[in-house]
Parts: C-alpha cells; sequence; structure tokens
C-alpha cells in the first residue's frame, strides 16, 4: 500500500516537475526569511546574551512580558498603535475599493490604462524619498505647502512639529503610495464580473450607482472580506521606517509606536529578549484577531480564509 502511494506519488511529481520547480523559489524564500527565523522566538522567554547564545542563556518565563506589561509607557505605545491601526482600517483599507471602483467605470481604455499607471508610479517609490519630499514642502524654511497654508489660514502651522497632525499627515502619505497598488486585487476581482448582469441591470433601467451597488460590490464582497481579515493579523504592525523618518522631538509623544519602541530597545539598547517579547506580543494579537475575523465571517455566510 506505502509502495503504490510512493510510487504515485512520484509519478505526479515527475508529471508536474516544472510547476514544482517554479513554485520552489517561493518556498525557500519563506522556509529561509519566515519559518527559520521563528526559531529565535525562544528568546523572548530567555535572558538573552550573546555570548552565551540561545542554548546557554538563562529561561525567565514571562518575565519580559510582565516587565512589558508593567512600563509606564506600556498604554502610550498600546494607545498610539490602536489610533493609527483605526484610522488605517477607517482611511485606508476603503480607499483601493473606491478607486478600484471609478477606475471600473471608465470607458475609455487608453484613459483608464493612464490613470491605473499614476496611481500605481507611487508604490515604487522609497519611504526615504516620500519623507524628504514631505519635508520639503512642508518645513517652515521655505515649504510650499507651509507658505500656502499661512496665506490660506492666515497663521502659520509647522505640520512636521505639531503632534495634531502627524497621525493625518502618516494617513496622506500611505494613501498617495499605496492606494493605486491596493486596486491591482479588485480590478482583477472586477474583471470576473459578469457583463450579462450589467446588461440586464442596464434594460432594467439601473443607473451607474445601482449598479455599482447592486451588482459590482456584491460581486468582489468575498475578496474584501478576506483582504480584511488579513489586513487585521497586522493590526498593530503601523509600518517602523514610515514613522521613524517623520518622527521629530516634538511629534515623540504621539508617534512613538510598537514598531519603533522595539527598535530602541532591542537595537539601540541591546535588549533582545524584552524586545523579542514585545514583537510576540504583537503577533499573538494578530493570530487572535485573524481567527476572530474569520470565525465571525464565517457565522454570516462568507467564505474565510479557511
Amino acid at each position: 500500500m506505502k509502495r503504490n502511494a510512493r510510487k504515485r506519488w512520484l509519478s505526479q511529481l515527475k508529471r508536474n516537475k516544472w510547476l514544482y520547480l517554479l513554485v520552489t523559489p517561493g518556498l525557500l524564500y519563506f522556509l529561509v526569511f519566515k519559518y527559520a527565523p521563528m526559531w529565535g522566538i525562544v528568546i523572548a522567554f530567555q535572558d538573552y546574551q550573546p555570548f552565551l547564545g540561545i542554548r546557554e542563556s538563562e529561561w525567565v518565563g514571562f518575565e519580559n512580558f510582565t516587565t512589558f506589561f508593567q512600563n509606564p509607557d506600556f498604554y502610550r505605545l498600546l494607545r498610539n498603535t490602536l489610533i493609527l491601526a483605526v484610522y488605517d482600517l477607517v482611511f485606508f483599507f476603503p480607499a483601493p475599493i473606491l478607486v478600484a471602483l471609478l477606475l471600473n467605470e471608465i470607458s475609455k481604455s487608453w484613459f483608464k490604462r493612464t490613470v491605473q499607471t499614476l496611481v500605481y508610479v507611487p508604490h515604487f517609490v522609497s519611504m526615504v524619498i516620500i519623507a524628504s519630499i514631505t519635508y520639503v514642502f512642508l518645513t517652515p524654511d521655505g515649504g510650499v505647502l507651509y507658505e500656502l497654508i499661512a496665506w490660506i489660514t492666515g497663521t502659520p502651522i509647522d505640520v512636521l512639529s505639531d503632534p495634531d497632525a502627524f497621525r493625518p499627515l502618516i494617513i496622506v502619505q500611505m494613501l498617495w503610495k499605496e492606494v493605486g497598488w491596493g486596486t491591482i486585487i479588485f480590478l482583477a476581482a472586477l474583471a470576473g464580473v459578469d457583463t450579462e448582469q450589467y446588461e440586464a441591470a442596464i434594460v432594467d433601467g439601473a443607473g451607474r450607482f445601482r449598479r455599482m451597488w447592486h451588482i459590482t460590490l456584491p460581486a468582489i464582497r468575498n475578496v474584501i472580506i478576506i483582504l480584511l481579515i488579513l489586513r487585521l493579523g497586522n493590526f498593530l504592525d503601523t509600518g517602523f521606517e514610515q514613522i521613524f523618518l517623520m518622527t521629530n522631538s516634538l511629534n515623540r509623544d504621539v508617534a512613538d509606536v510598537f514598531d519603533t519602541y522595539v527598535y530602541q530597545v532591542g537595537i539601540t539598547q541591546g535588549a533582545f529578549s524584552y524586545s523579542t517579547a514585545v514583537g510576540l506580543f504583537k503577533s499573538v494579537v494578530g493570530i487572535i484577531l485573524i481567527l476572530g475575523a474569520n470565525k465571525l465571517a464565517k457565522k454570516f455566510g462568507h467564505s474565510g480564509i479557511y
């Protein structure tokens, strides 16, 4: 029985060898950069010393987690992270859907391709360049937007150092950079919508908005739900590079999040075990959110991620 199963497996492997070869680089990537580093999670439960290594370092159990939760900065970091995460879900997540719906309504193919290209391009621009452009335009030392805001409001506003402007600025940067790229999946889903449904709706007298509401959105509903579930897995990942580049001494109180905190205590202070505990806490929260959202989606009759 085992021999027959082995023969069938070898026969399938030989028949689909090129497909397996094609998927090999992706598997190697995840094995090397995603699964292999998971072994390092154990140092969250140790007083890790680099010269001793993982095997010889002292085990301290949940001491690093206890220290983190009792840290006076914990609630400030949690508040800042949650606010940015909620902003991301409320403002950024629906934006690619809206842009995809608008692009889908464009009848001129050349104009549609042009707009798609223009909204895709910012994705390939480095966040360092985006931060530099932001500083150039908003600097009090002759920034164009700074002067324009001062001319419109009559009062100069230093957006770069204003704590109240930090979060809206982060969201605006994210929208400009990633909205176009995020439309790709939704446009692909929209391409599979049966055109006969639109034709029947037009015969019935349905306008563009009604066709969009009753045909287009239901057609991509499962895609939206799946992407939302996956997005919840990264709920506490607010992005280190962007926030680190836009943080300064005047807005640090609202800018510090878990990602930048891990860098501060893990890299600059060498608290490897403590910073790993913070990262593991984020991962556990993400897993709980994914499992909860998937179960909720199943309960309401939608297809989840498994």
